[in-house]
C-alpha cells in the first residue's frame, strides 16, 4: 500500500499514516459488491428503462420499416411467418460522484490513523471500484478544496486526476478555500444540480455540526442512490480518565478545561455523544440514504466492505 500512496505522491509519516492496508482481494470484492449499487453498477449489468443497443434482451416486436435488418430473429421469423426483430435494453455507463469533506475536524486522529487518512482510503477504493469497464467519477468537495466539481471522468485515467487533485490540495489551501461550499447543505445542493444521470453519491465526512443538510440529502436520495460514509474517532465517542486537559474545537477554536477524572462528567457526554449520532443516523434513515461507520481504529476497509456486501 505504501507503494500505492507513493505513486500518488502521497508521504507516509507518522504524522500522517495514511489508510492502511488496502489488500487486492479486498478491493476485488469491494468491486463486486459496489457493482450492485444501483441496479447493476457496472455497465452491461445497468438497466436503462430506455431501448437500443446492449446485451440484455428487453423484447421481440414485430419488424417495421426502419429497423435494422442485422437485429431480425430468424427463429421467431420462421415460426410466426413474418420479419420479427429484437430489442435490446440500452447499456449506459454509471456515474459515481464522490462528496469529501475536507473540514478541520477531519484532521483528528487519536487511534491507529486521523479520519482523514481514512477518508483518503475510502476515495481509493470507491474509486478503484467505481472506475471499472469504462465508468466514470467525479468529486466535490467542501469547506476546502477545489472551488467547483471535478465533473466525471471515466476509467482509471478518471481516479489519478481526481487523487492529484487532492494530493495538490494541501491542509493549507483547504483552509483558504471552501471548496464548492463552506458545509455540507451547499455542497450537496451543488451536486444536485449538476447530478443529472441516476448516479451512486457516495458521501465521505464525520457529519459534526448542525443538521442543516436534510432538505438537500432527501432530494438527492430521491434521484440518485445515496451511501453516507461516516468517519468516527473513539474520543468522539468517550473521555478516557486523564485529569485535567484542555479542549479545543478546530473549526471555532474555542477552549474548554475538563476534569476528566470525574466519573459522572465521562458517562453524560458518553450519553450525549451516542444520542447526537443516534440523531444523524435517523436522518440517514428518513431520507432512505444508506449508512456505514467507519473508525480510525482498526480495519476500516474490511468493516466497508461487509456493509456493501450486506446491501448487495
Amino acid at each position: 500500500m505504501s507503494g500505492t500512496l507513493r505513486a500518488f505522491g502521497v508521504e507516509v509519516t507518522p504524522e500522517r499514516p495514511g489508510p492502511g492496508p488496502m489488500p487486492d482481494a479486498l478491493l476485488r470484492a469491494l468491486e463486486l459488491t459496489i457493482a450492485r449499487r444501483v441496479d447493476g453498477l457496472l455497465a452491461g449489468d445497468h438497466r436503462s428503462a430506455m431501448l437500443g443497443r446492449g446485451s440484455e434482451l428487453a423484447q421481440i416486436r414485430p419488424y417495421v420499416p426502419g429497423d435494422d435488418v442485422r437485429l431480425i430473429d430468424w427463429n421467431v421469423t420462421a415460426r410466426m411467418r413474418e420479419p420479427h426483430v429484437r430489442a435490446h435494453l440500452a447499456e449506459r455507463v454509471l456515474v459515481t460522484w464522490l462528496v469529501l469533506d475536507r473540514s478541520l475536524s477531519m484532521a483528528f486522529g487519536t487511534a491507529d490513523r486521523r479520519k482523514d487518512d481514512v477518508a483518503f482510503g475510502v476515495t481509493l477504493a470507491v474509486g478503484h471500484a467505481a472506475t471499472v469497464r469504462g465508468n466514470r467519477l467525479g468529486m466535490l468537495t467542501f469547506a476546502g478544496g477545489p472551488p467547483a466539481p471535478i465533473p466525471p471522468r471515466q476509467g482509471r485515467a478518471g481516479l489519478v486526476g481526481l487523487l492529484a487533485t487532492l494530493r495538490d490540495t494541501d491542509r493549507g489551501q483547504a483552509v483558504a478555500g471552501t471548496g464548492v461550499a463552506p458545509t455540507l447543505d451547499g455542497a450537496l445542493a451543488t451536486l444536485a444540480s449538476v447530478a443529472r444521470q441516476r448516479a451512486l453519491v457516495a458521501i465521505v465526512s464525520d457529519f459534526r455540526g448542525p443538521v442543516d443538510w436534510r432538505g438537500p440529502l432527501l432530494d438527492l436520495a430521491g434521484r440518485h442512490d445515496v451511501l453516507a460514509i461516516e468517519i468516527r474517532d473513539p474520543r468522539e465517542q468517550e473521555i478516557p480518565d486523564v485529569g485535567e486537559v484542555w479542549f479545543e474545537d478546530p473549526e471555532s477554536r474555542q477552549r474548554l478545561r475538563v476534569d476528566t477524572s470525574d466519573p459522572r462528567l465521562r458517562a453524560r457526554f458518553a450519553e450525549a455523544a451516542h444520542a447526537e449520532r443516534e440523531g444523524v443516523a435517523r436522518v440517514f434513515r428518513s431520507t432512505g440514504a444508506g449508512h456505514v461507520v467507519l473508525s480510525t481504529d482498526g480495519d476500516w476497509l474490511r468493516t466497508f466492505a461487509a456493509y456493501l456486501r450486506s446491501r448487495s
